[in-house]
């Protein structure tokens, strides 16, 4: 794992745990039961990200008062209303419409036969009456798959919340910093941007030549050579093409200062960059290398203007605390390859894998080994010496989920998630490039990828990351029936053709 926790690039979570007790209850339930749940959750996972509510059980709106102004005392930017038994269904929807980040709601759940007289919470019930409530106020929150569980279980609720609230803390002070236009023929990288205003995304939208103008004023930059040392310590034997590190140097300078001069009121930023077709004749050289390193800092970088593709990257980013990146979902693998080093050594189908692939701006930290070269695809059109810079090596086997939010040319939000892992297979071939195997992926391919209108870009997080991924979706908007995956056999796609 590649680490990103410590990034100023990304959002610090502190949840603020509020128990609730309805006046008819004993509110020692809640109490004791809200004790126990800070508990479980300090054995299990340490005292960083939470905060236990001290000041009151809320019964009432004044008492929904005094714990809202405690968590903003306390820095909390997310909530967990505890039912601790059936709760107030007014205060305890009021606290979560009053408080400026995401919530969350769980319930505890009863703990012995011994003691269902008195000690009786019934929060099961009252998880019913605290969602109608949320409904009827219009409130977003996060309820669990099942929400309601021991002081163990609430515990990993809990826990499993941190990242679902970090990448919408996130999205809400985000601003998207994009170099365009997008390329010539590149339709499938469209952004209607109407979508990112209703997520509370900004997006500064610039002009290549302004980019190239900030370019120009960082030559001559004294930080150019602790840059090319930092660059030639990551390349390592892989630095092929030595001569064009000054010139990577003065450009890593240049985003990183309009970053820093350009982020305005947001406190996180992710960058749609310009790679082609006049980048490399006026830039003299393909910016892969640094869009790789960026991305490895935790500021996400997309190709080809694909601001959406940014987007995706940021959510993973934030949900994974590691690195991410954007391929193309881009070739099929031969038969000869399936039949030699995939058929009887993994047991997926053949349509069930593919090649994803981009000029190499997958972070180092995420290849097996890596080395800096031309731009082999480019370089068929152009001089070869203004094609340098991209980071090319096969990516690393293990687990990924890919992912992308999209909207549509109509501006509808979209999302897909498909589970699966880069294989161990030598991919022969060349650029950030790897063997990806996802379940069912010839059907996704065909009703998903196809039937949907998706680009052929799709963000890769380096783990199995679907479940929360999906909750985020699902909070921020995206309708359900928009939120795809990749179904299992048997499942049918409303397109699909049953009798194929």
């Amino acid at each position: 794992m590649s680490d990103l926790s410590n990034t100023n690039n990304l959002p610090q979570v502190k949840i603020g745990v509020v128990a609730v007790s309805r006046d008819c209850f004993p509110e020692s339930l809640s109490v004791n039961r809200r004790k126990a749940l800070m508990e479980a959750y300090t054995a299990r996972y340490g005292t960083e990200g939470v905060y236990e509510c001290p000041v009151c059980i809320v019964e009432s709106e004044i008492h929904m008062v005094q714990a809202l102004e405690d968590i903003k005392a306390a820095g909390c930017n997310a909530l967990c209303v505890y039912l601790g038994n059936f709760g107030p269904e007014i205060s305890e929807t009021l606290l979560a419409k009053h408080f400026d980040g995401p919530a969350m709601f769980i319930a505890a759940a009863e703990e012995t036969q011994g003691n269902l007289v008195g000690g009786r919470g019934d929060a099961y019930c009252g998880m019913l009456n605290a969602s109608y409530n949320l409904k009827l106020r219009n409130v977003k929150a996060y309820i669990p798959e099942y929400p309601v569980g021991t002081a163990a279980e609430c515990a990993d609720m809990l826990h499993e919340f941190l990242p679902i609230a970090r990448a919408i803390i996130g999205l809400a002070d985000l601003k998207i910093i994009s170099f365009g236009p997008r390329p010539l023929n590149f339709l499938a990288c469209n952004a209607p941007i109407k979508q990112l205003y209703n997520l509370g995304v900004e997006i500064e939208e610039n002009s290549e030549l302004d980019l190239f103008e900030a370019f120009n004023k960082h030559a001559g930059d004294a930080r150019i050579p602790d840059k090319i040392k930092e660059m030639e310590a990551e390349l390592g034997a892989g630095n092929l093409k030595p001569e064009v590190l000054p010139k990577l140097a003065q450009y890593e300078l240049t985003l990183l200062d309009w970053v820093e001069a350009h982020r305005g009121y947001r406190k996180y930023v992710a960058i749609a960059g310009k790679c082609w077709p006049a980048f490399q004749t006026q830039f003299g050289f393909v910016p892969c290398f640094v869009n790789s390193r960026l991305t490895g800092m935790g500021i996400p970088v997309s190709c080809e203007v694909d601001i959406y593709g940014a987007l995706s990257e940021f959510i993973g980013t934030c949900v994974s605390q590691d690195v991410v990146t954007l391929l193309d979902i881009n070739n099929s693998v031969p038969d000869d390859m399936y039949q030699e080093a995939i058929r009887d050594k993994f047991g997926y189908r053949h349509e069930e894998t593919f090649m994803g692939f981009h000029c190499g701006n997958t972070c180092s930290r995420k290849l097996a080994s890596c080395s800096m070269k031309y731009q082999m695809i480019m370089a068929r059109t152009l001089p070869e010496e203004v094609t340098q810079g991209t980071l090319e090596g096969d990516i690393l086997p293990g687990d990924i989920t890919f992912y992308r939010l999209q909207s549509t040319a109509d501006c509808k939000l979209r999302a897909y998630i498909a589970q699966g892992e880069v294989l161990p297979v030598a991919t022969k071939s060349f650029g950030g490039i790897g063997v990806f195997a996802i379940p069912q992926m010839g059907r996704f391919y065909r009703h998903v990828l196809i039937e949907k209108n998706y680009p052929h870009h799709g963000a890769v997080a380096f783990g199995h990351y679907g479940k929360a991924l999906y909750e985020v979706f699902k909070y921020i908007g995206v309708p359900v029936e928009d939120l795809n995956f990749n179904q299992p056999e048997g499942m049918l796609y409303p397109t699909e053709n049953p009798f194929a």
